[in-house]
């Protein structure tokens, strides 16, 4: 708490009675700590109102049982233990006792959070679980190993130089210049050497093989394994035009990519955007933040339209031209120069950087070459199993049955990839989980940020609630009499309750 800040609410060692509720919550503080009482079917529960994650506002959230979900990127926490039960929260949250002397409601001794650990390791095991990618799912199922109490070897395989970072932060505010270095790793270099996790940054695996439980390195080194868990992630599209491969010509993945985007920015005044995805334009309003003079250019009449509707394509396109960023839609790079991108229409734009936002495709070569089913992606049950048996892949490569559509989806979401990778790391383990999480994503572009719930590859109906041009609104996708999706801006709240609603529908499917 600083010193300019006062604790919020009534002092709740003194007692509060339940008709000082409002809509099951209240806040308060506990000497200079705030503290948030839920209600919870017959029970009240206290423990810390902000988010783990990026520190939202438990008091907006959503109860469900004897959790409470952020309302800003959907973490869930155990209001009985603090425990962070979702991602993207990684870490708990601290604890008080409550009791009841009569009808008032008195908050006592702190519990404090849990520490992020190396869950207790009895005795080493001879299992050998080897995971290839460096990721969301493949953090969290490490993670979420030793967190389930296995005891064998984990050995995490990443071509990337750097430890697994929180990759959606690299678009927007990393990139931007509001976030400092320090909140991109998800862990310190100490959390493996202490879990016991053996990391190995820049290495690349050249070959699995499911007959002999083992995987080649690119050095030539051949390592066991009892169980595999593929979480090889996406590579960036490249542009194939003259001069897609000069040095001022970007794209943005990895922390390595970002740095050195932001090292080109030192000397920038222009820069292109080609593609109007949602990292091209979260990119465009950190790169104006910073500044600098974007033109984006989309062979698409409508931003982001065939993922989110045309309406609220245009109304990020407004947004964006409101700050400044200039659109070349229905156009696309003809070429690019040293300081400049000629487009198909004939147009020259200067520029002193070039970012590629064209999407990304699926790393699925392993697994092709390993003889496992592939079709848009690694094919998996709804345990996250492979077509080979003990071989899971998870994130973004994963193409399972939707359990609202039977479907089968994938999709490039943080989030999904987070929890998918501790679905996997149970499975693993032999606990037979099915992936049923509902896939949820957030988008931000200046002041306004998109929360989307559901997935809607294709639809035939949109309906609008609210306001798009006042950005108070909600969108659902419906394909016939099936809602598949919500997305909401301003309205937090609705957006987690979509998303409850979606669970009661995929649980009675």
């Amino acid at each position: 708490m600083t010193e300019d800040k006062k604790p919020s609410g009534p002092d709740l060692t003194r007692g509060v009675t339940l008709a000082e509720f409002k809509d099951g919550k209240l806040l308060g503080h506990v000497d200079e700590e705030d503290v948030l009482l839920v209600q919870a079917g017959g029970e009240v529960f206290a423990i810390e109102p902000a988010c783990s994650h990026y520190h939202g506002p438990l008091a907006e959230g959503l109860v469900v049982d004897d959790t409470i979900r952020c309302p800003w990127h959907h973490a869930c926490f155990s209001l009985r233990t603090g425990e962070a039960t979702r991602p993207p929260a990684l870490n708990a949250l601290a604890v008080w006792g409550v009791v009841r002397d009569g009808d008032r409601i008195l908050v006592q001794r702190k519990h404090e959070a849990a520490k992020p650990s190396s869950a207790h390791r009895s005795a080493p095991a001879a299992e050998k679980f080897v995971i290839v990618g460096g990721g969301a799912a493949g953090f969290a199922a490490a993670d979420t190993l030793r967190r389930e109490g296995f005891a064998g070897a984990i050995t995490m395989l990443s071509n990337d130089g750097a430890m697994p970072v929180d990759r959606p932060n690299l678009s927007k505010d990393y990139l931007a210049g509001s976030a400092p270095e320090d909140w991109l790793p998800l862990r310190g270099e100490d959390y493996y050497r202490d879990a016991g996790i053996d990391l190995r940054l820049d290495t690349t695996v050249s070959a699995i093989d499911a007959k002999t439980r083992s995987v080649t390195l690119g050095n030539g080194d051949k390592l066991p394994f009892d169980r595999l868990l593929l979480a090889t992630g996406a590579e960036p599209n490249r542009l194939n035009v003259p001069g897609a491969d000069l040095p001022h010509v970007c794209t943005l993945r990895s922390r390595a990519d970002c740095d050195a985007l932001i090292a080109k920015l030192k000397t920038a005044r222009r820069c292109v955007v080609v593609g109007a995805s949602f990292i091209g334009l979260e990119a465009a309003a950190a790169l104006r933040t910073r500044g600098l003079d974007v033109h984006v250019v989309a062979p698409d009449p409508h931003p982001m339209g065939r993922v989110l509707g045309d309406a609220l394509g245009d109304t990020i396109k407004a947004l964006h031209e409101a700050h400044g960023v200039v659109f070349h839609l229905g156009a696309t790079p003809a070429r690019i120069g040293p300081d400049s991108v000629t487009l198909s229409n004939g147009d020259v734009l200067p520029a002193d950087v070039v970012l590629v936002g064209i999407g990304v495709h699926p790393n699925v070569e392993l697994a092709q070459d390993a003889g496992l089913a592939v079709e848009r992606g690694v094919t998996v049950d709804r345990f996250l199993q492979t077509s080979a048996p003990g071989i899971y892949a998870a994130g973004d490569i994963a193409r399972w049955p939707d359990p609202l559509t039977g479907e089968r989806i994938r999709v490039e979401h943080w989030v999904v990839a987070e929890r998918q990778g501790i679905v996997a790391a149970r499975n693993l383990l032999g606990q037979q989980r099915p992936f049923d999480a509902v896939p949820f994503f957030w988008s931000q572009h200046y002041d306004l940020t998109l929360r989307y719930v559901g997935h809607a590859e294709q639809w035939d109906r949109v309906e609008i609630d609210g306001d798009l041009g006042a950005h108070d609104c909600s969108i659902a996708y419906w394909r016939g009499n099936t809602r598949l999706a919500v997305v909401t801006i301003a309205r937090d709240l609705d957006n987690l309750k979509a998303e409850a609603a979606f669970e009661r529908q995929t649980a009675s499917a």
